[in-house]
């Protein structure tokens, strides 16, 4: 129970303290008009009020992600709770309140618009086409997964019916003005889910403390199937700590603030929460069972299922009854599925802004969407768990681009416009680019869905991840000394 309560505290510190210091370097300026307010267009660039954009930024980052794989992750001790909070903290706050202040910066600007103004147009490509990839490749997965609990919970609707049902909703919100959908209703599930994981949190402290994971049981790994801890677990657990499909998200809801100051609540505070989220999930995990050991003989005793879907309709049901238990149930449906609509959103922002195509017209945006939503229903049909595993590396891959596009964003705020008082400031994500490269290097050469190397030659996985990482470091400084040397001539 020590650990858990302890995280939180740490978690609310982090958003207090490091989240004020992220806001000062990045230098945001209350009198510098927005989007919403410069580029108005009645569907994407729509004023609205920050505590219903905090709820709708928090709905459309916290899909399966901090539910999923922080239930996952807890598999490999209580180490995973270190990583939800260092991560939230270090590396996905600073990542998504960077990536949507940047594109409040640049007008709105989609996340591979960003990163090609500071890596490059080649860079820009690739972006486009992984992020691309990754949109899809999440609405499958946040199409599929949610399928199967609603058929869970309605036996008589098939899952390909619900599949339909959530897909039609998906084309809806897709195509309609941010403002007639999921402005209206996304807060109230935003409320639910937050509801949801407080309850759980209140059950679990009041009633099963004592099973609960601490980290005085230690740090080794305890997982089972003899997979290492390093890289695996910072992967299973992506978006309760950091998420690279969380850069796309942030866009959308920076063109509808209207005051440069109310990021830090909307960005950072949004990954504490998710990250608290994520805590409740892995500790509720690891405590119902009777501890890791009983969860991981759960999890032998239903091999081939979902079993983090089987978890979740177990706890939720057992300790919040069953009105309590379909109340958490459709939290979770609610995380996935919202998070689905605004990815194919996103997918569509993305595109539009490669085209050169505005968005005010519906004929445009059926231009654009027809294709994608063809894409997503065809991958319906491929394996949930294979979709899965891909979508978890190219997520935290995407988000080692957006960290070192923060980086050179951030050295050349504080060499050029001389806007941010701090020296060294892009170091708060020069730090996190470095450590989350070498986690997606090492993942991509010693996972089942990668190289998968035997035990035995792990290490020269680690020594590539090292030698590429630190050659993109190098490569880093060498720019960063050119472009000093450049600002101090002129």
């Amino acid at each position: 129970m020590y650990t858990f309560i302890i995280s939180l505290i740490v978690l609310v510190l982090g958003y207090v303290l490091y989240g004020v210091l992220v806001e000062k370097i990045f230098g945001a300026d209350s009198k510098v008009a927005t989007p919403a307010i410069t580029k108005a267009d009645g569907v994407d660039y729509v004023a609205l009020p920050a505590w219903r954009i905090f709820l709708i930024q928090f709905l459309n980052i916290a899909g399966l992600g901090p539910i999923f794989g922080a239930i996952m992750g807890i598999f490999y001790g209580p180490a995973a709770f270190l990583w939800i909070v260092f991560g939230t903290i270090f590396a996905g706050g600073v990542h998504d309140y960077l990536s949507g202040m940047m594109s409040v910066r640049k007008g709105g600007a989609s996340l591979p618009e960003i990163v090609g103004d500071e890596l490059g147009g080649g860079v820009k490509q690739l972006m486009r086409v992984l992020s691309l990839v990754l949109l899809i490749l999440l609405t499958t997965t946040f199409l599929s997964g949610p399928a199967g609990l609603l058929h869970g919970l309605a036996h008589s609707v098939s899952a390909q019916a619900w599949i339909l049902i959530i897909f039609a909703y998906y084309v809806l919100a897709t195509l309609l003005p941010i403002d007639k959908l999921i402005g209206r209703f996304y807060p109230l599930f935003g409320a639910i889910l937050l509801f949801m994981g407080l309850g759980i949190m209140v059950v679990m402290l009041g009633w099963h403390a004592a099973d609960m994971p601490e980290l005085t049981d230690g740090l080794h790994n305890r997982q089972t199937n003899g997979l290492p801890l390093f890289p695996m677990m910072f992967v299973s657990i992506a978006c309760g700590a950091i998420s690279g499909f969380h850069g796309t998200q942030s866009p959308i809801m920076a063109r509808c603030i209207t005051n440069e100051r109310q990021g830090r609540w909307i960005f950072y505070g949004a990954m504490v929460a998710e990250g608290m989220l994520a805590l409740v999930w892995a500790a509720a995990a690891g405590s119902f069972f009777g501890g890791i050991e009983g969860l991981q003989t759960f999890a032998a005793e239903h091999q081939g299922e979902n079993i983090a879907a089987l978890v979740i309709d177990r706890i939720s049901r057992t300790w919040l009854g069953k009105v309590g238990g379909i109340l958490a149930i459709v939290g979770v449906i609610a995380a996935p599925v919202t998070s689905g609509d605004t990815a194919l959103r996103s997918a569509r922002l993305i595109v539009a802004d490669f085209l050169h195509l505005d968005q005010k017209a519906i004929r445009k945006r059926l231009y654009i969407s027809l294709p994608l939503f063809a894409l997503v229903f065809a991958m319906t049909f491929v394996n949930f768990d294979v979709v899965w595993r891909y979508f978890a590396w190219t997520n935290q891959t995407l988000a080692v681009f957006t960290l070192w596009t923060a980086t050179v964003f951030l050295f050349k705020l504080e060499h050029g416009t001389g806007r941010s008082p701090f020296s060294n400031g892009y170091f708060i994500s020069l730090l996190p680019a470095l450590f989350m490269t070498m986690v997606s290097v090492s993942y991509i050469l010693i996972a089942p869905e990668g190289l998968h190397l035997p035990v035995e030659w792990r290490w020269i996985g680690y020594v590539i991840a090292g030698v590429v990482t630190l050659a993109i470091l190098i490569g880093f400084s060498a720019w960063a000394n050119k472009y000093a040397r450049k600002i101090v001539k002129v």
